[in-house]
């Protein structure tokens, strides 16, 4: 109930009793004075019942004074009437005829509420648990139109998200989660504002799916990136093949150019260690034999620097660059 501590209960709130004793040193205060001067007077007088009178009446008015912390209201009833508020700070009440009805904490409060297998707009059953900020701002409106305004909250906000989550796909449910929020506190805001109560945010903490549609979820994103790696590999092939057919337009009418790409794809390829190249013969005739014998010791030559420079205390044998066949195809 207000003012006291909330424990969450499977998305329920449940409350401490609002009349619980809440002692002061006014209480004290109250209860003392009375207390002492009749047992100073019964000393003096010698008469006992001046004693437990002055207890008597202590005890009334000891339950006079009150106070209430600088956060709270207390809602004061005279012969179970309306009274008003009362606080922060210390008030009186008249004994047996003002009660304390409640004690309405003004502070922001936090709810957990659940909502446990229920079905999305696409029959999928979810476990989803969201948390509740929410603020009193009619202390009035809380204690006289609700008769537990927590309790009543948090069974709202639970509706409310089996609601919300009813008319949701599952994949909205998953990829729209602020809109969704906005939409949760827009529904809980409508139905507490009645009572006096202010919805500040709501926040989805976790939704929870069947192990099953995890791992279907699972396979289907795995197909659709692979989907989408073989879609970017094609329109690669596209590009290069026309950037292939460009460079041939270019090599069509500059047959030098096209002898010079011929030696340097011919070099690049010797470079590998212990590499043999089959090329066509078309190659070998506009190249010559000389312009192919040339083109493989510069590949080897390029092969044992790399290789010295790699290892220079030991630099590995390789065969000398008429040792390299090419073969004419």
């Amino acid at each position: 109930m207000p003012g006291t501590n909330i424990v969450s209960s499977k998305g329920n709130t449940i409350a401490a009793p609002i009349n619980a004793p809440r002692p002061n040193f006014l209480s004290a205060i109250a209860f003392a004075i009375p207390t002492v001067a009749s047992a100073v007077t019964a000393v003096a007088i010698d008469m006992p019942m001046m004693l437990i009178g002055g207890a008597a009446l202590g005890m009334v008015a000891a339950l006079s004074p009150k106070i209430a912390q600088h956060w709270e209201r207390a809602v004061v009833l005279r012969f179970g009437r309306y009274q008003g508020l009362r606080g922060p700070g210390p008030f009186f009440v008249i004994p047996f005829v003002d009660t304390v009805s409640a004690w309405v904490d003004q502070r922001t409060v936090t709810t957990a509420f659940t909502a446990e297998e229920t079905l999305t707009s696409d029959t999928v059953p979810v476990n989803v648990d969201a948390v509740l900020f929410w603020t009193v701002y009619d202390p009035e409106k809380a204690a006289l139109e609700v008769q537990d305004y927590t309790a009543a909250i948090s069974w709202a906000s639970q509706t409310a998200l089996r609601d919300i989550i009813g008319r949701t796909s599952l994949s909205e449910l998953l990829r729209g989660r602020v809109r969704i929020e906005k939409e949760l506190q827009a529904l809980i805001d409508e139905r507490t504002t009645p009572w006096g109560v202010t919805v500040h945010s709501v926040e989805m903490r976790d939704v929870v799916i069947p192990a099953a549609l995890q791992d279907a979820m699972s396979r289907e994103a795995q197909a659709s990136r692979e989907k989408s790696a073989r879609i970017i590999l094609g329109e690669a092939e596209v590009a290069i093949a026309e950037l292939f057919e460009q460079a041939a337009e270019r090599y069509r009418d500059n047959p030098t150019a096209l002898q010079l790409r011929q030696m340097n794809i011919l070099y690049e390829a010797l470079k590998q260690k212990g590499g043999m190249m089959v090329i066509p013969s078309s190659i070998v005739e506009s190249m010559g034999p000389s312009g192919v014998m040339g083109t493989a010791a510069l590949a080897s030559q390029a092969q044992q620097q790399q290789d010295a420079a790699a290892a220079p205390e030991a630099p590995p044998a390789l065969p000398p660059a008429d040792s390299l066949r090419v073969f004419g195809v």
